[in-house]
């Protein structure tokens, strides 16, 4: 991703030490703590999810002003917007404010860190992939030199119509980030793309725009969840792996200007922002993703739970229950981790050691067995850490011999303390 625009970057390059500040192992600072956002609203039914997003920002400790088109006042009513944000809505150019002779659209572009337009209808898109400005949300946006995040929220066939996909391009050329939108039910009672991305959603892709860019240059591949391996054709085995861990470090990484690709085994979360997701089911089919995509990346992290056994014969047709007792022939599968240590020819590599007991014995030794630079060990069992939780406690070994042992913290802090000790070792 890129956020450059007119030429010249939006921010200055950050070292590692200030990103540590941002997210050391004890703080995982919020990015939108302080910041001055315009929210953008044009005039679609997905107005209403607008005041919720206002919300979020204001949650997050960011100061928020809203600019809506006219059309939108027939979704939502500026007061409701001024009611929340506690400053005035702009809706014309020409409203006057306490006759202190202020441009508005010039005077709201100074000192402000983002834009989001939140719903972006294709007549807002198509006006400002045209450089047309002939309103304030629209010509404010013009005099705008900080990130735009840009949310398509329409009706499927306007969505995916040429003209539509031509100034959504058109956009991404010029430095605006446009978010993929939702799929499902319209309002219209049409299915499809076009759906408003959900509020939290669109407030973490507004964090990825503003977070410092460490990692940028570098690709990371990244392995989630679990494998299914079959018994027959509607029994398989597996284990609880839920991805949160791996999809919260392909998030972290991409969020820090990292190229991403995750491997993911069945999951129901939904794909990281600015993340290239390939989805898979076996362990077969996650070595063959995973080991294709790895001759290309620097970093490596491999999350995923895969099946270390699966049956030697499984069943052409479901097993009918016609005994107490079924025997099953189980063979070893293939060693992702142990293959990617034998090909890693100077990519960082880390893996991850779920266990029960000797943490420290089997993670070394699992580290130094598949030619790791880095594993992370976590004992299961507690419900506040593991497979399922939102929150793990983990400790974090490296080849140097470091060890760092971690607290109980949220999955996403996690994960951008794995970074962060990865980044130590490759940018010092």
């Amino acid at each position: 991703m890129s956020f450059f625009r007119r030429g010249g970057p939006l921010w200055p390059p950050i070292g590692f030490i200030g990103f540590v500040y941002f997210y050391g192992v004890h703080r995982v600072m919020n990015i939108l703590k302080d910041k001055n956002i315009v929210l953008g609203v044009s005039g679609g039914i997905a107005a209403y999810k607008s005041a919720e997003l206002l919300r979020l920002f204001q949650k997050s400790g960011a100061s928020v002003r809203v600019a809506m088109t006219r059309n939108a006042c027939e979704f939502v009513g500026p007061l409701t917007f001024e009611a929340l944000s506690g400053h005035e809505v702009c809706v014309s150019m020409f409203e006057k404010s306490g006759g202190d002779g202020e441009i508005k659209h010039i005077s709201w572009a100074a000192d402000l860190d983002a834009v989001v337009i939140a719903p972006a209808t294709a007549n807002v898109i198509g006006k400002i992939a045209g450089g047309v400005a002939d309103d304030f949300l629209t010509t404010f946006v013009m005099a705008a030199t900080c990130p735009v995040l840009v949310c398509p929220a329409m009706n499927s066939d306007m969505y995916l119509s040429p003209a539509v996909s031509r100034n959504i391009e058109t956009l991404k050329g010029d430095g605006f980030v446009v978010m993929e939108p939702g799929e499902g039910e319209m309002a219209c009672q049409t299915s499809g793309p076009g759906r408003l991305p959900e509020p939290p959603e669109i407030a973490k892709a507004l964090a990825a725009c503003l977070s410092p860019k460490d990692f940028a240059g570098k690709r990371v591949l990244v392995t989630a969840g679990p494998t299914r391996e079959y018994i027959d054709p509607v029994r398989f085995i597996s284990n609880p792996s839920s991805g949160k861990m791996g999809y919260a470090v392909a998030a972290a990484a991409a969020m820090r200007g990292a190229e991403t690709a995750l491997v993911s085994g069945p999951s129901a979360l939904a794909d990281p922002f600015d993340v290239r997701v390939k989805r898979v089911e076996t362990a077969e089919e996650m070595a063959e993703a995973a080991l294709r995509l790895m001759e290309s990346a620097d970093i490596i992290i491999k999350t995923a739970a895969v099946s270390d056994y699966k049956p030697a014969r499984p069943a052409a047709a479901k097993i009918k229950k016609t005994s107490d007792t079924l025997e099953l022939s189980l063979e070893k599968g293939v060693d992702i981790l142990k293959e990617m240590g034998r090909r890693k020819e100077g990519r960082f590599l880390a893996g991850f050691a779920a266990e029960t007991e000797d943490l420290q014995k089997n993670a070394l030794g699992k580290m130094e067995q598949k030619n790791l630079d880095m594993i992370v060990g976590n004992l299961i069992g507690d419900a506040s850490s593991g497979f399922s939780a939102d929150t793990n406690r983990a400790v974090l070994f490296f080849k140097d011999g470091t060890v760092r042992d971690m607290p109980l913290m949220s999955k996403e802090a996690l994960a951008h303390a794995i970074l962060d000790g990865v980044a130590r070792r490759i940018f010092s």
